[in-house]
């Protein structure tokens, strides 16, 4: 098919179908993480010792944010061994089933009356655990999805990554706002990514009826072919014929007799199979060879990131006691976060610097782990040891709008350049 025959994505469909896949691959983690004051009050529990009331402390947000990044890594490495043996249909509607009825399930605990806040704690913890399976396991799939279309359909997907934080923050602002009562307004809370997800599956599924969609997606096949092939460097079979050293051994055989050239066939044959069983692990490992640069910045950013946000940022306190109270964590640290890595993902769609070649970008990189201390010299109250240098909620909020629009920046030109 001729370039000028290549179908064109009429309204724009196949571009806000992988907004709102980017968007719902990052409900889950931002709903729960968004929720920590819910959670913490709901495990807001004193026990009795020696006569003494004691305030039992859980730390939710140390092992949210365990709980949640830990599968991430282990089942995206899972991820690059399961797509030779599941099919992508059903990783990526089957993972999203799964996060549906684990979300049904947070959702039905909000009424349920549990006395016992370690049974709580520990059924929300697994919870977190197997949705943030599924999300490893979802996210790599569509990565190497929108990975076959145009390069702007990854900064398209990843800006709705960003945006995902940003929606959950509001829905967690109209909760807190809204006049009912607090199980009311944390089932509705809760109940919203229930309606996302749902969207998200039923967007996913009308993806290989839209014709542009269709036409760069069934190139899937030539694609994983070709790539591996050139990664391995030959002694593959390519669309059914000899190559390599198949060939090389045919000719040689055929110079001593009939009865040789069959017996040689017959082994060169067989080499396809021995290669064959080598070959998955041969390309990850050239694969990574060719992107750790891009792998070690990705990992960089969100290992700074995630040691401060949000087991840091959630402890900070306004200056301004009254109502603003009730606010403050919402709008300064889930709020201005989501809103500053969604605009920094956009920016990528019309700036790219530095370029995937240049050395300035792994410096940057690194640069950003001066946050770290930025951040915990804010207005933590909860950790005394530590002096506060920067008390103001202005100066929280420039911190933490640089901190997240560097944030969503690099991420997805790092995500965008590894591909090419």
């Amino acid at each position: 098919m001729g370039q000028t025959d290549t179908p064109q994505d009429r309204g724009y469909l196949v571009g806000i179908i992988f907004f709102i896949l980017g968007l719902g691959t990052l409900l889950p983690w931002n709903f729960f993480m968004t929720a920590s004051l819910y959670f913490q009050d709901r495990l807001n529990n004193t026990e009795s010792m020696n006569g003494t009331a004691v305030h039992k402390e859980y730390y939710f947000n140390n092992w949210m944010t365990l709980l949640s990044q830990l599968p991430l890594l282990l089942f995206t490495l899972l991820n690059s061994f399961l797509y030779q043996r599941i099919s992508g249909a059903v990783r990526i509607t089957g993972s999203l089933v799964a996060i549906l009825l684990f979300f049904i399930l947070t959702a039905v605990l909000v009424k349920v009356d549990l006395k016992d806040t370690d049974l709580f704690f520990s059924v929300t913890m697994a919870t977190i655990w197997f949705i943030n399976c599924f999300v490893a396991v979802l996210q790599g799939s569509l990565f190497g999805l929108v990975g076959l279309l145009p390069q702007k359909y990854s900064s398209i997907f990843m800006s709705g990554q960003g945006l995902a934080g940003t929606f959950a923050a509001i829905a967690m602002l109209i909760s807190i706002a809204s006049d009912v009562d607090p199980e009311s307004a944390a089932l509705g809370y809760f109940i919203t990514p229930c309606v996302g997800t749902l969207i998200t599956l039923f967007s996913y599924l009308l993806l290989p009826r839209l014709e542009f969609a269709d036409h760069h997606l069934n190139r899937r096949s030539n694609y994983e072919e070709g790539t591996t092939d050139k990664l391995l460097n030959g002694g593959v079979v390519v669309n059914g014929k000899l190559n390599g050293h198949a060939n090389g051994t045919a000719m040689k055989a055929a110079s001593r007799g009939s009865s040789e050239v069959e017996e040689q066939l017959e082994l060169s044959l067989d080499e396809p199979k021995q290669v064959e069983k080598s070959q998955a692990k041969a390309s990850v490992l050239e694969v990574f060879k060719k992107i750790w640069v891009m792998a070690f910045c990705v990992t960089f950013i969100f290992t700074v990131t995630l040691s401060v946000f949000p087991a840091v940022t959630v402890d900070v306190k306004t200056i301004f006691p009254g109502k603003w109270e009730r606010y403050f964590i919402s709008v300064c640290c889930f709020l201005m976060f989501n809103i500053g890595d969604w605009a920094g993902r956009t920016i990528t769609t019309v700036v790219r610097w530095p370029r995937k070649e240049s050395t300035l970008f792994p410096v940057l990189v690194l640069v950003r782990l001066v946050f770290v201390p930025l951040l915990m010299f804010c207005n933590v109250r909860s950790r005394v040891y530590l002096p506060v240098f920067f008390e103001h909620d202005a100066a929280f909020a420039t911190i933490m709008a640089a901190f997240s629009i560097s944030s969503g920046y690099f991420v997805c030109l790092s995500m965008s350049y590894a591909p090419q």
